[in-house]
């Protein structure tokens, strides 16, 4: 009776299915492309108002609110990963979108409420891990790598014309259009989740599960953080993954600024920068990642992308000529094949069940990097006294004065520290096994891991393709491994 109420409960929940066909990398990409190409219209207005709202000490207050949005997503990327393990990914993709583009209308109407609503909305700045748990419910391990690279390379996709279309229409039409063209564009982004994203994960494990107690410990993300250790693979990417984020967030919080302040770029030549960087990573992470992984594999891959990011720190840390920043974006956009390696590495050594858990973990550590990594960037640039002077209102010639306060003898100081971050990574990364692969049991072969509270087992529905051996063979066969489970969990 019991297997009976739980088809009948799959049937109306099939029926009531809402999206528009199967779920797939495509979906996933549509999302990620609507809301960074929003944010990416912003780029020069977010320049201007930040320094006419913080005159003094730019750096260090951009890197405190990114800082603080960064260590509120850490804090709360491992719960959301692990409810969308349970609840479904759609809802969470819904969540996470509206909350990080709340803030886009206040740009114009409060910058005061505007910064403090971007701090706040890393609560739920967690996209990434949502969308590469998606991603991974509708891939196999094979084509799970190309498609985070695809997810990926979307995303640097976004960013090849927005900054340029927001630094034009700024220039032309005054910073209200970009805000408001960035708002509709966020609007369209949500109402694409809610009218045409479908459910990825399966009815199965989200029916078996619905109801599930979310535990305190999984709300903790230094407990999360203390699972990996649990694990020697999962820990060696993690720790990877700290330590060359860390100069990639500061990197990516204060490099616009870095290229006014310093090397006297116009808004408009930066939007030709980010478009060239987007182009090149959109090839890297499409045509060359997927080539890369075939032919040297996932770990060395991730070693290669390592490198890459070694000599553009470097490069930036030591150059002072716009050539040399040209040079060094070109093999930054080399570098992003990192991040999609190392995803789609950790996710081959996690069970089906527990991808948005692990995913939220490295998306955790990533949050965790984009609160230090700002705010270590920003008190640099305070040690070493580079202050932005003279960034006024954009003006239609592009024609902005730049005044360097003080002469250092290192142009760019933390990003040659981040390029010794990056060489540790490194090192760390040499340790990870070629091949990881999840603990494997006979329970775990039938995909009956132990559910995330740790209460119950996500079984297949009866009469399903999975129920291959008859039950008491495989319920001797769970008593058997019990405690390899309890040693698992």
């Amino acid at each position: 009776q019991k297997n009976n109420e739980k088809d009948d409960k799959a049937r109306r929940h099939k029926n009531v299915r809402q999206g528009i066909g199967k779920p797939s990398v495509y979906h996933a990409v549509v999302v990620i492309f609507l809301e960074f190409f929003a944010w990416g219209l912003l780029t020069t207005p977010m320049l201007t108002v930040l320094h006419e709202t913080f005159p003094k000490h730019t750096f260090l207050i951009n890197g405190l609110i990114q800082g603080v949005k960064g260590l509120l997503s850490f804090m709360s990327a491992p719960l959301i990963g692990a409810l969308s393990d349970v609840w479904g990914r759609r809802s969470f993709l819904l969540v996470t979108v509206f909350f990080t583009c709340a803030p886009i209308p206040l740009m114009r109407l409060s910058p005061w409420w505007y910064f403090a609503m971007i701090s706040l909305s890393g609560t739920f700045s967690v996209t990434f891990s949502v969308i590469f748990a998606y991603i991974a419910d509708v891939t196999d391990v094979r084509e799970r790598s190309t498609a985070y690279g695809l997810v990926s390379a979307t995303f640097a996709a976004s960013l090849v014309t927005s900054p340029a279309i927001g630094a034009y229409l700024s220039a032309s039409y005054g910073d209200n259009l970009v805000v408001l063209l960035a708002t509709l564009i966020a609007l369209a982004d949500i109402c694409f989740i809610l009218l045409a994203v479908p459910e990825s994960l399966p009815d199965k494990m989200r029916l078996n599960t619905w109801g599930a107690p979310i535990s305190w410990e999984q709300a903790d993300p230094f407990a999360s953080l203390r699972k990996v250790g649990q694990d020697t693979t999962v820990l060696l990417i993690c720790i990877t993954v700290f330590l060359s984020y860390l100069p990639e967030a500061g990197q990516y919080s204060s490099f616009f600024l870095y290229l006014r302040q310093v090397i006297n770029f116009s808004p408009k030549t930066i939007a030709v920068f980010i478009g060239m960087v987007g182009i090149l990573s959109i090839l890297a992470q499409t045509l060359f990642l997927t080539l890369l992984m075939r032919t040297i594999g996932n770990k060395n891959t991730v070693l290669l992308g390592l490198g890459f990011q070694i000599l553009q720190l470097a490069w930036y840390g030591l150059g002072s000529e716009p050539w040399m920043m040209w040079a060094a974006g070109a093999v930054a956009a080399m570098s992003s094949i990192t991040f999609p390696a190392v995803s789609a590495l950790v996710s081959c050594s996690a069970d089906p069940d527990k991808q948005g858990l692990v995913q939220g973990m490295i998306t955790g550590i990533r949050g965790l990097c984009n609160g230090l990594g700002p705010a270590l960037y920003g008190f640099i640039f305070f040690l070493f006294n580079v202050e932005l002077s003279g960034i006024t209102s954009i003006q239609p010639d592009y024609a902005i004065p730049l005044q360097n306060s003080t002469e250092t003898t290192i142009p760019g100081p933390p990003f040659l520290l981040g390029a010794c971050t990056v060489v540790v990574a490194f090192l760390v990364a040499l340790f990870i096994p070629d091949h990881p692969t999840p603990p494997a049991t006979p329970c775990q072969t039938r995909k009956s891991s132990a559910s995330l509270a740790g209460a119950h087992t996500n079984t297949p529905l009866p009469g399903s393709d999975d129920d291959f051996e008859p039950l008491s063979e495989w319920i001797t066969s769970c008593l058997q491994h019990r405690g390899h489970i309890n040693v698992l969990l």
